[in-house]
């Protein structure tokens, strides 16, 4: 549960809705500048949106939920196995809109195992509870970044200077709500995060409406920032959340986060990656997919050529790997641990579960 703490709501964290007409999806693209919606009027519909950048970090993983939500309403009239057939499907569809952050594969099983979906009897049945469980997920993923926001600060003093590389989402807003209940108060860098610049429009706003101390720099000023004597003062720690992360301590997040990392490697500054938990289906980076979007998209800025009408070729993965020994502690809803440990999250959990 999230604690009250007198801070405003920002409106990121209210960016998904699912109304009587689909799903409005605040467009990320565009905000601040434009605060419009996207309506997915189906789940094929939320999963292009998906794709296409509409909303990204958690985003998806509300998204999906309300999506899944929306097909249970529109298969409450059909023939049972019609309907679960029509639920897979969309279920597929969302998983697959963007494979590295495994958010949305772990939502929709979720949904989908869900008891009461697996024992429905009929499709009315099955659309009741296809949306409460989709709820569910909602709730208990807003918890568990409570629980691991609060894990966060009880690394961070009072005062820390935090750098941040791209968008965290849920993660941040619950990091700074947990700061704010525990009475400490961090000053911020962000960094703007070529080509959708979301640590500029979507990170550094987030943290302005919260009444945070933020200032933003160009991707390429973090090892400068990190260095001593640097002019903003001495960086207390980078703190990024982490889309996924291997059994073995991998590292999965927003291209530039691998570079970072080792400058703050260089300058014995820690590096916290923040994940609700690792992902058991991921012992090695082997197992992830590590998506490359096309790299036309690196000749633009927000819709407006930014490179050189000669240039024809860019290059753009939109995640990079930064392996374990570049990373000092991985924070979890259950609290930290080392790379080498991080495993031991799920074992701990096999043992509580055989009590």
């Amino acid at each position: 549960m999230t604690v009250t703490t007198g801070l405003p709501r920002p409106v990121l964290d209210d960016s998904v809705r699912l109304t009587d007409d689909g799903v409005a999806i605040l467009d990320r693209r565009t905000f601040p500048a434009r605060e419009e919606w996207v309506l997915a009027r189906d789940a094929q519909e939320v999963a292009e949106a998906i794709r296409a950048m509409v909303t990204q970090s958690s985003g998806p993983l509300f998204a999906a939920a309300a999506g899944l939500a929306l097909t249970g309403r529109q298969i409450a009239d059909r023939r049972v196995d019609d309907a679960r057939a029509t639920l897979a499907s969309a279920g597929t569809a969302l998983t697959i809109a963007r494979p590295t952050n495994n958010h949305v594969r772990d939502a929709v099983t979720a949904v989908l195992t869900a008891p009461d979906v697996v024992r429905a009897a009929s499709s009315a049945q099955l659309a009741e509870a296809v949306e409460a469980a989709a709820a569910a997920v909602a709730a208990d993923y807003r918890a568990r970044s409570a629980a691991l926001g609060a894990a966060t600060v009880e690394l961070l003093p009072e005062g820390a200077r935090v750098l941040t590389h791209c968008w965290m989402d849920t993660y941040l807003v619950e990091l700074v709500r947990a700061a704010a209940a525990a009475g400490r108060q961090y000053t911020w860098i962000a960094t703007e995060t070529r080509p959708y610049l979301q640590g500029a429009r979507l990170t550094a706003h987030t943290l302005a409406e919260m009444g945070q101390d933020v200032t933003l720099v160009t991707d390429g000023m973090v090892a400068a920032a990190l260095a001593p004597g640097s002019s903003l003062g001495p960086v207390d720690a980078l703190v990024t959340a982490a889309d996924r992360v291997t059994m073995d301590g991998h590292v999965i997040n927003k291209v530039g986060t691998l570079g970072h990392a080792v400058a703050a490697a260089a300058f014995d500054v820690p590096f916290l990656a923040l994940v609700q938990a690792p992902d058991p289906q991921a012992a090695t980076v082997a197992d992830v997919v590590v998506e490359e979007r096309d790299g036309l998209e690196v000749l633009s800025v927000l819709g407006a050529r930014s490179a050189s009408p000669l240039v024809e070729r860019g290059w753009y993965p939109a995640f990079d790997v930064t392996p374990p020994r570049w990373v000092t502690t991985i924070v979890t809803d259950r609290g930290p641990f080392a790379p080498d440990r991080v495993a031991q999250y799920h074992q701990d959990e096999a043992h509580r579960s055989s009590r």
